[in-house]
């Protein structure tokens, strides 16, 4: 088995940036949802409830990202290493973050026609990842709980056919659906279920596999365009539902630093 794909998504549930070799830190890959959209509250605004997000492409840059969207101008939006810091809530977390320029607060306002912010994880040590997955000293950035999310493209295959032989006309599903940061192939279908509570490497990095990833509407979503479907959910539901969750790809958490990328050998780093 070995890496076919990473990526990172600069801003929380707004569009990918995809690379060959990427930088694992222990809260995420290096530039990976460090910066988050916010209601007037500071609670996370994602793509559950505003499907338009994927239409935003972030660049990131040496200081900070370039937002681009159709219809509106681009924006170089600086991280604000020195900016005030408000109350943030992103699922149980509830922290500090980094207001951005208020130009940017107006991007976003404009584009989703509501009260909306941006800010910057300033300190990607603040947000400890769950006790019962993890250590005390595992942290997280903006993502939804877990520093990374691995999907094997062999496994995406099988829920295609499944799709395929339910009469559903959605598929084939891209794997852009499920917003991996590691994707990979050459290895049979669900064997990543295998892994579960063991370790595995990647290159240079050794990461435990906490648990799988329950799947919600975003994986619905048409990240090119925005539109949604039925899909992948109904065939999870059939075939992956398990104590609830719509099963799809699993959670990592890296043991220490380094480089993976496009290439690199997935092995079992346990028994």
């Amino acid at each position: 088995m070995h890496v076919v794909g990473t990526h990172v998504y600069p801003v929380k549930s707004c569009y990918r940036v995809d690379t060959n070799r990427v930088e694992v830190n222990p809260w995420g890959l290096a530039g990976d949802r460090r910066w988050m959209v916010v209601d007037a509250e500071g609670r996370a605004i994602t793509q559950r409830d505003h499907a338009e997000l994927t239409r935003v492409r972030p660049e990131l840059t040496d200081d900070g990202i370039v937002l681009r969207t159709p219809g509106q101008p681009d924006l170089a939006v600086p991280e604000p290493r020195q900016g005030e810091l408000t109350e943030v809530t992103v699922w149980r977390f509830t922290g500090k973050a980094a207001l951005a320029d208020p130009s940017a607060h107006e991007w976003f306002t404009a584009l989703l026609g509501r009260p909306a912010r941006l800010v910057w994880l300033d300190d990607p040590t603040r947000r400890p990842v769950d006790p019962v997955y993890a250590r005390p000293e595992d942290r997280v950035s903006f993502a939804d709980g877990f520093p990374l999310l691995l999907a094997n493209a062999a496994s995406l295959r099988a829920l295609n056919d499944l799709i395929l032989e339910s009469g559903s006309l959605e598929g084939p599903l891209p794997m852009t659906r499920f917003r991996p940061n590691v994707v990979i192939d050459g290895g049979p279908p669900w064997v990543e279920d295998t892994w579960i509570g063991r370790r595995i490497r990647i290159g240079e990095v050794t990461f435990r596999v906490p648990k799988p990833c329950a799947r919600c509407v975003v994986t619905t979503t048409d990240q090119e365009t925005g539109e949604r479907g039925r899909e992948p959910l109904l065939t999870l539901g059939r075939h992956r539902n398990i104590n609830h969750g719509l099963l799809f790809a699993v959670n990592l958490i890296p043991d220490n630093a380094g480089v993976i990328g496009v290439g690199d050998e997935v092995q079992q780093a346990d028994g």
